[in-house]
């Protein structure tokens, strides 16, 4: 099969799995996120975030795993960010953050 440029059945499979982590992670992040905003309690909205931010380290967790398995992810995660960087993604951050206020 890797004649035919199709990767091994088990290489596949973790790429596979590691994606659907982090898919996880990302909802779990948003999940967290999301209730911080909707408690008025400091102290749980303090614990939601502080899980949010540990959910965002298994991201980077998964994603560096993926880069190491899949070798055109990482050229491809940096192409994109070059994209974003052509496109002034900062000018986009700068809006976003200004209708939060």
């Amino acid at each position: 099969m890797a004649a035919l440029g199709i990767k091994d059945t088990a290489k596949s499979s973790d790429e596979i799995m590691l994606r659907q982590a982090i898919t996880a992670e990302l909802d779990a992040i948003n999940l967290y996120e999301q209730m911080a905003k909707s408690t008025s309690n400091k102290k749980l909205k303090e614990v939601f975030l502080d899980i949010a931010k540990e959910e965002k380290v298994h991201v980077g967790e998964f994603q560096e795993m993926l880069c190491r398995l899949d070798k055109e992810h990482k050229p491809a995660v940096d192409d994109g960010e070059k994209e974003v960087k052509k496109k002034s993604f900062a000018e986009f951050v700068e809006n976003k953050n200004e209708k939060r206020r």
